[in-house]
Formats: structure tokens, C-alpha cells, sequence
């Protein structure tokens, strides 16, 4: 049985004593209190570290303490002193560790020593370096490099990704996903096919000269929390934010900076002017009925001969399919997409307004439209929105995907993926004298499936929890032991680590927070963020263990090992000397990356050209598109006795990371086995706060998939909608369920019911109980 969690009223805002309390908790738990409380004074600086949780955008003139509480977690994470060792594998098999928690088996603190699973004890054994890559080199050798994966998290730098790419295409594979396959590939698809660039259009100082903010599905306060500085400064300027999200998030309703003693004391700032909890899924009706009130208005102005409310010019010049599109919301019945969005008339027609009232909009969003099933079209639902006044393209305005990891987005600039016509294959052959494979590489929800099957026959991942990130993991997991190799690099022991394949390598790197030394001195590296920014990166502190290997020497290691000898790329000399790896980035990506290694350190970041910023289309019509949804307008099934299942992050993570078992924002301590429901769907269904319950898929394709001993939480969130925690719920996700176009798992809505009893039958296909070390 699971201890069940403690469920207290939090009103508290985001920010504030709060927020102090947790960094000094954090930093005390990891024992770093003084070293931590030294090294956050650079994070965030031009002159230190970017920080290795979010991706939001760095300012040019930052703030003493450039860091919020989830980014010191992060920091503390890193640079704790505490070691898993070879001793530490001694005393524990793999069968009793995954028995353990998420959060128990990172808080055995940093990975020290290159190790390799033994069959026999059921143990990792230490390994020489040195024999580690020839092995593996020599197994690499042996597949077929259409049946290898070599996946990428989200932390990996510019360096790093861009040598690990090549490494790849020069053994032969294009099977590059990487955790964005999980997130925001939605935005990578929707938006080239409508304003010509797969990435957001705004930068960090739109913010400070916008005159309205729209939010939709995302939660600040736990995914990108330094955005509640510029939100603060605008809402104190009076700027209307307008958010549209299922749950009540404390950082989008009022926040208090920490920084600032007169808000410690008086209360902090109210952010969002307008908060509207739309039906889970809800969103492209919600923007269908804004957009709807919009053209009757500019219907109704044009009749009058009165000033239009549309931007006439702009549409004509810029923009294509405007009729169409108009003609769409037109016919529109008010009841179908109050159904739909789960909002009134009224509330659409009050937003509406605003934003009519405006001249330059920001657009954000996240995970809450991404993670759908008819995400791709939700996104260009927003894109709809912003071309109706020409907010794209125009200071103070534009579209803001707010990504999740750190160099995600970067990642993607410099070559990691498996979509061939976004890398620049002709460049890499004439710059190294290789013909690269030109297939359509695997994704991660391809991977997997490739792993089900048995096609994928080597794992290769650069950092992350695949295992514990990806859908269908009642499956996964079996199928992972069927691998003939699996490498993983990484600072921290996780779920992965714990499912062995044939032969199975854990490979440990230093952190970006770490001094890295190689024979031209300390290094430093780089990363995106998601305003397309480009900050260096320095590392503050000494390794934890001696033998540590940085990432960008691991994969010059393998791809010695592996690949015969090419004239054109010296892998000791790129690892020798960062630098030279940047030039080869700025050969290959000249106008993305002129200057590199003079800019890097810039404050605030150098921005890449981006030609929607310009107004410059880089669409087939050379125009940006109105487009009409075919399917994402329809409200869900309604079922009886079926719920919308949303996953969601706690305050005490970051993505897969679980720095603590609670979420103080949400008022529970010592658990994440709960799940949160409407109080009314609680009555009717004969529940009670603090029972348990199972929750089992429908899905009707003959798999069971259910997760057991939940305790029921009553939460603001609407009818028939239940929300829970991710990554503990992956279980529950059919790998077929996901995001039309662009194969995101939908996590934000999943079909299941509910049970009261748990039901031997139906937890057998499903997750058992975590039990305690």
C-alpha cells in the first residue's frame, strides 16, 4: 500500500516566503547550502552558468538573483554532494532498486564511475573507460544502423548535439529523437505550415511594450517561473493577461517576488485580469468563439463604414485564406462551442474585446495544446488569432511556444533530428566527406514502436528518463530487455537505467555547472532558449568525482571507437578546444550562427535571424495562412462514466526529475499518488476526498492499462475533466494516442474510467504500487 498523501489548503502566491523556503530547504537536502548559495549568484549571468532546468529567455540586464525556485532545485540537483559510487551498486541489485521511487533513486546524489550491467549478480559492475567504448564501439559495429536510436535530452548543449549528430549520420542512422518528439514537435509542425518558421517570433523585450497577453495551457509557475518577472511588470503597467487553462495555476493568478521586500509585505501582484477554466481540450473552440466575435465585429464595422477592426492591410499583403476562414467562424453555432470550450458566450465576447481593444498581442501557450490529439490544429488556431490584427511580425507582438528544457529548441537548430529535410545533409558531405543516409529517421513514439516489435536493436541516450518519459510503459519495459545495447549518459540514476538491455553501459558526464577542463583550459559551452537566443556558458564548480568525462568527450570517444579514421574531423581536437566545434557549427549554419564564438557571451543573448519576425513567409505560397480546423473545433465523446484525464508537473519537479513528493501549490505533501476531481463528478460518482481508486484506459484495442491506489483530491477543475501526475500516469497513455501531424503523446487528454475497487484483473496489465526502500 502507498502512504497516502497529505492534502492541505495553500493560498499562498507563487513566489514569495514560500519559494525562499523551499531554495534553502533544497539547498540544505543536497548538501550545498554555502557552495549553492554562492553559485546561484551566476546563474543566469553572462558571466556564469544557464540554468539547466527551463528555457526561458535570459535578460540582457539581469537581476541580482537571476534564478527562481525551480532553477535553484535544479542547481542544487547538480551540485549536490552526494555520490552514487561503485560501492553504492555493490549493495543493491536492479531488482530491488526499482522498487524504489523516482525521487529516492536521483537522491543518491551524482554517477561516478562508467559501469556495466552483470547478468549474473543482477548488479553494475565498475568498467574502465577505455574498455567501456571499445565494447561498445565494437557492438555498434555489429547492428545495422537503421536498427540503432540515438536519442537526446533536452540538457545536452549546442556542442554537444551537433557532434553527436554527425557522429550518428557518419555511423549511418538517422534515428535522432529527442525529447521535444514529446512536447513541442507540435509547434515544429503547425507553425512552418502557416508563418514559415517551426519556432516562436518573440523576444524577451516584446514583453516590455506589448499591450496584451493571452495564456494558453501552461503553467508558469512550475514549467518557466522567471516568466513571472516580465508577466509582473506587465500587469503592473496594466497590461490585461488573459488565461485559458483547465486548473487554476497560483502563478498565473497573483505571484510575489522574492527579491522584492515592499511585495514580500504588501501581497505581490495580481497577473491574470481574466481567467477563464476551459473544458480540458477546449481550447480551439474557446479561440474559435474569440475569432467568431472578432469578424461579426468587423462585419458590423463594415457595414457602418466605421473603422475596421481587422488589419485590412495586413491581411491583404501578408496573409492567405482570410475568406475561408471567416466564413468558417461565421457558421459557427454559439451553443456547439460553448459545449465545446466549456465557456459562455459571454466570457469568449469579454476576451474578445480585450483583445480587440489592443495593438499588440503576445500569444503564449505550452503543453496544454501541444499534448492533444488535434493539437497541430489547436496551434494554428492561435496563429488564426494573432493574423486577424497583424500581431505577428510587429514589436510587442507575436507567438511564444514556451519550451520546455533547457537547449531543446537548440538542439533541433544543430541537426538533432529525424525529419532529413531539416538538416543540411549536402553541407555535412561536402564539410566531411561522407555521404550521410537520406531516410526518414524514427521518432521517439517510432522508436518505441520500433522497440515493441524488436526492430530497434541499439539504444544510445544522451541524458534523460526515456523509460519513464515515454507512453505505454507497461510495455516498454518488457521490450526494453529485448535490446542488444543500451547506453545511457548521465549524471543522476534513473527508472531507465534500471531495465537492462543484452549489454548495458551507464556512462557518467559532468554537469554544465561544472568546471570543465580539457587541454586548453576550462571550456564553455552553449544553448538556445526558447525566444531563439543564443547564451554561453560557463561552469562554476569542481567536478564531483575525479574521473568524470564532459559530454562532448564521451561522444568523440565513441565515435572513435566506432568510425574509421576521417581526415576531415580531428575528434581529440574539437574536445581539446570547444571552440573549434562552434566554427564547425557557423561552417555549417553560416547565417544562423555568424560570429559564433565572438557572441556567445553576449548579454541578454544573440538572437538568430527569423524571417517571420521580418514578415517574410517561408511558406509554400510565400504567405501567412489562415486555416480552418477540420476536426479540432469538435468537442470531445461523452461518454458515461468516462473522464478527460490531463497529466500535469508538480511544484517539486522538473519534467522527469522529482525533487520532492509534494506540490505546494496544490496543497499536498509526502505523496503524488492523487488524482484531482471536480467535487459535483465526486458526489455523483459516489467518492470521497481521500479515497483510492483505479484508473484503467479506454481504449478497446485489448491492452489493459491502469494505475491503482489513487487518492481522490477535490480540486477546481471542470466537470467530467481529472488531472494527475506525470510521469506516473505514462501508463495510462496508449502509444497510438497522440497528436495528429506531429505524434506528441496526448497526454493533456486521455479517455479512463474509474474504479473504486481495485480489481486484481484490472491491475494486472497496469503499474503496481511503489514500495519504500
Amino acid at each position: 500500500m502507498r502512504q497516502k498523501a497529505k492534502v492541505e489548503n495553500n493560498d499562498a502566491p507563487a513566489g514569495g516566503w514560500g519559494s525562499l523556503k523551499a531554495v534553502a530547504s533544497i539547498l540544505t537536502q543536497e548538501e550545498v547550502a554555502i557552495l549553492g548559495s554562492e553559485i546561484l549568484l551566476k546563474q543566469n549571468k553572462p558571466d556564469g552558468f544557464m540554468c539547466v532546468s527551463c528555457s526561458w529567455a535570459k535578460p540582457a540586464k539581469p537581476r541580482p538573483f537571476e534564478f527562481c525556485e525551480n532553477g535553484a532545485k535544479a542547481t542544487a540537483w547538480e551540485i549536490t554532494s552526494k555520490t552514487a559510487t561503485p560501492e553504492f551498486f555493490a549493495q543493491h541489485t536492479l531488482t530491488e532498486l526499482r522498487t524504489w521511487s523516482d525521487h529516492q533513486l536521483e537522491e543518491q546524489g551524482r554517477l561516478t564511475t562508467p559501469m556495466r550491467y552483470d547478468l549474473a549478480s543482477d548488479k553494475y559492475l565498475a568498467v574502465d573507460w577505455d574498455e567501456a567504448f571499445a565494447d561498445i564501439g565494437a557492438e555498434l559495429n555489429r547492428l545495422d544502423p537503421r536498427s540503432v536510436v540515438m536519442y537526446t535530452s533536452g540538457r545536452a548543449s549546442l556542442e554537444t548535439s551537433y557532434m553527436y549528430q554527425l557522429f550518428g549520420r557518419m555511423y549511418g542512422t538517422n534515428n535522432f529523437p529527442d525529447s521535444s518528439n514529446m512536447c513541442h514537435e507540435t509547434t515544429s509542425v503547425a507553425l512552418p505550415e502557416v508563418i514559415g518558421v517551426p519556432v516562436g517570433t518573440v523576444l524577451l523585450e516584446d514583453f516590455e511594450i506589448t499591450d496584451c497577453i493571452f495564456f494558453f495551457g501552461h503553467n508558469t509557475t512550475t514549467n518557466a517561473p522567471r516568466m513571472l518577472h516580465p508577466l509582473q511588470e506587465a500587469a503592473q503597467r496594466g497590461v490585461p493577461i488573459i488565461t485559458f487553462n483547465p486548473l487554476r495555476e497560483r502563478g498565473l493568478e497573483r505571484f510575489v517576488n522574492p527579491q522584492n521586500p515592499v511585495q514580500m509585505v504588501a501581497g505581490g501582484t495580481r497577473i491574470s485580469s481574466q481567467y477563464y477554466q476551459v473544458r480540458v481540450g477546449g481550447d480551439a473552440a474557446a479561440i474559435v468563439g474569440i475569432c467568431k466575435w472578432v469578424i461579426e465585429a468587423d462585419d458590423l464595422a463594415r457595414e457602418n463604414e466605421t473603422a475596421r477592426v481587422v488589419d485590412v492591410e495586413f491581411i491583404r499583403q501578408h496573409t492567405a485564406g482570410f475568406e475561408e476562414f471567416a466564413e468558417f467562424c461565421r457558421a459557427q453555432d454559439w451553443e456547439e462551442i460553448e459545449r465545446a470550450s466549456g465557456l459562455s458566450r459571454g466570457a469568449l465576447r469579454e476576451a474578445a474585446n480585450t483583445y480587440m481593444e489592443a495593438k499588440a498581442v503576445i500569444a503564449n501557450y505550452g503543453m496544454g495544446i501541444t499534448q492533444h490529439k488535434h493539437g497541430v490544429e489547436t496551434n494554428k488556431m492561435i496563429v488564426n488569432l494573432l493574423l486577424l490584427r497583424g500581431n505577428i511580425g510587429k514589436p510587442g507582438a507575436g507567438i511564444s511556444p514556451i519550451r520546455g528544457h533547457s537547449n531543446v529548441q537548440g538542439q533541433r537548430t544543430v541537426g538533432i533530428s529525424e525529419k532529413t529535410k531539416l538538416v543540411p545533409l549536402d553541407k555535412l558531405a561536402e564539410l566531411y566527406g561522407f555521404e550521410p543516409p537520406r531516410w526518414e529517421g524514427l521518432s521517439t513514439v517510432d522508436a518505441c514502436e520500433g522497440i515493441l516489435k524488436g526492430d530497434v536493436r541499439g539504444f544510445v541516450s544522451l541524458g534523460g528518463n526515456f523509460l519513464r518519459a515515454v507512453p505505454e510503459r507497461s510495455l516498454m519495459e518488457p521490450a526494453w530487455s529485448g535490446l542488444r545495447l543500451s547506453v545511457q549518459i548521465a549524471t543522476k540514476l534513473n527508472r531507465t537505467h534500471l531495465v537492462p538491455g543484452e549489454v548495458t553501459y551507464l556512462l557518467p558526464c559532468l554537469g554544465r555547472i561544472e568546471i570543465d577542463r580539457q587541454a586548453s583550459g576550462a571550456q564553455s559551452v552553449s544553448m538556445e532558449d526558447s525566444t531563439t537566443c543564443i547564451h554561453g556558458s560557463r561552469g562554476q564548480r569542481k567536478p564531483v568525482a575525479d574521473h568524470l568525462l564532459s559530454e562532448p568527450a564521451i561522444v568523440a570517444a565513441l565515435a572513435k571507437a566506432t568510425l574509421k579514421p576521417n581526415p576531415k574531423i580531428d575528434w581529440d581536437a574539437w574536445v581539446a578546444d570547444y571552440s573549434r566545434v562552434r566554427d564547425a557549427i557557423e561552417r555549417t549554419y553560416p547565417d544562423q550562427f555568424k560570429d559564433f564564438n565572438a557572441r556567445m557571451f553576449e548579454p541578454g543573448g544573440f538572437a538568430r535571424p527569423l524571417a517571420a519576425r521580418e514578415r517574410k513567409w517561408k511558406t509554400p505560397n510565400g504567405k501567412a495562412n489562415f486555416t480552418v480546423p477540420k476536426s479540432a473545433f469538435a468537442p470531445p465523446r461523452e461518454t458515461d462514466g468516462v473522464y478527460e484525464l490531463m497529466t500535469l508537473r508538480a511544484d517539486g519537479q522538473f519534467n522527469t526529475t522529482i525533487y520532492a513528493e509534494g506540490d505546494r501549490f496544490r496543497g499536498i505533501e509526502g505523496g503524488r499518488y492523487v488524482v484531482f476531481m471536480n467535487p459535483a463528478d465526486m458526489e455523483e460518482d459516489g467518492v470521497k476526498a481521500g479515497d483510492t481508486v483505479t484508473l484503467v484506459t479506454e481504449a478497446g484495442d485489448g491492452v489493459t492499462r491502469s494505475l491503482s491506489e489513487l487518492q481522490i483530491v477535490p480540486y477546481g477543475i471542470p466537470r467530467r475533466s481529472i488531472a494527475a501526475y506525470y510521469p506516473e500516469c505514462n501508463v495510462l497513455i496508449p502509444l497510438w494516442h497522440q497528436a495528429e501531424g506531429s505524434k506528441v503523446p496526448a497526454a493533456k487528454s486521455i479517455p479512463v474510467r474509474l474504479f473504486k475497487d481495485v480489481l486484481p484483473e484490472i491491475v494486472e496489465g497496469g503499474e503496481a504500487p511503489i514500495s519504500a526502500s
